[in-house]
Formats: C-alpha cells, sequence, structure tokens
C-alpha cells in the first residue's frame, strides 16, 4: 500500500502518543478530522496499522532473558505442525520460516537463564524437530521500529 506524507506524520504522531484522539491528532496536524478518520480507516484497511493494543515490555513482565532458537526440522512433516506446536507455548513470542542453515527461527523470552531451558525443552519436544541451536541476547542494540520505514515508504517513488 502507498502512503505519503501525511500519512507518515500521523502514523509518527500515533508512535509518540498513542492515545491521542482523532479530534486532537487533526488539530496538530492541521487537517480535517474526517481526513485523519478517513487515513486512519484506509491505513487499518490496507495492514498498515495492524492493532490499537498496547506495546507489552517481556521484561517488566518478569521474562528479562530474551533469546533466538534456529530450528532444523524433519522435511516430510512440514512446518505447520511444528508451528502449531510453538504456538502453544506462551515465551514463544515469534517463528518465522527462513533460509540459511535452519529451517524456523524463534524469539523467546524466560524468566531466567535456567528457565530458558524449560523452555527450549518444551520447544523442542516437538517430534518434527532434529535440531536446535539457541544465541542468547546479551544486549538489545535497537529497539523494535517501523517508523525509520515508514519515512522511507512515504517518499519512495511508486514501484514499476
Amino acid at each position: 500500500m502507498r502512503i505519503d506524507a501525511l500519512d507518515a506524520r500521523l502514523l509518527a504522531l500515533l508512535a509518540a502518543e498513542p492515545r491521542i484522539g482523532v479530534l486532537e491528532a487533526s488539530r496538530r496536524l492541521a487537517v480535517a478530522r474526517g481526513t485523519v478518520q478517513a487515513r486512519l480507516d484506509r491505513l487499518e484497511r490496507g495492514g498498515v496499522v495492524q492493532g490499537w493494543g498496547p506495546d507489552v515490555d517481556p521484561e517488566a513482565l518478569g521474562y528479562p532473558v530474551t533469546a533466538f532458537v534456529t530450528l532444523e526440522i524433519r522435511q516430510r512433516g512440514g512446518h505447520d505442525p511444528v508451528s502449531d506446536h510453538l504456538a502453544l507455548i506462551p515465551e514463544v513470542l515469534e517463528a518465522h520460516t527462513v533460509t540459511g542453515p535452519g529451517d524456523l527461527w524463534c524469539r523467546v523470552v524466560a524468566r531466567s537463564n535456567a528457565d530458558l531451558q524449560r523452555v527450549l525443552d518444551l520447544v523442542v519436544a516437538h517430534p518434527g524437530i532434529e535440531r536446535s541451536a539457541t544465541m542468547i541476547s546479551l544486549a538489545r542494540q535497537i529497539e523494535h521500529r517501523v517508523l525509520p520505514l515508514v519515512t522511507v515508504a512515504a517518499s519512495a517513488p511508486p514501484p514499476t
């Protein structure tokens, strides 16, 4: 979906102040309330805006350990059964099918390094998983972000 400079400004405002109302957003952006609402509706329909819930920090919930797990799976069984298994583990925050030496990449959290072993035991308990490799995150260098991409997308020429 194409976005323009106004969309980018609106998304930046919402990222900075997620509880701002449509009326206040329209005042700050110097556009009509209806314009802001129409833009929000279009961004949501287009899948650019995927939710309005709070961002939750696992560390603040008592899960300060983050690890990345690469899984090699049995090719006959496919990815879906393993993904269904991973979805049942609350500490698995995301999983991606990837290229390279592994088949699936997961981001997991745990309460401690010892608790990470419990989480990893749950992860590899599926018979479709042949091998795993785990890397513990020591520090987050860049927080999850999308706004720099929004800025670039708003100024990018249309695809050819």
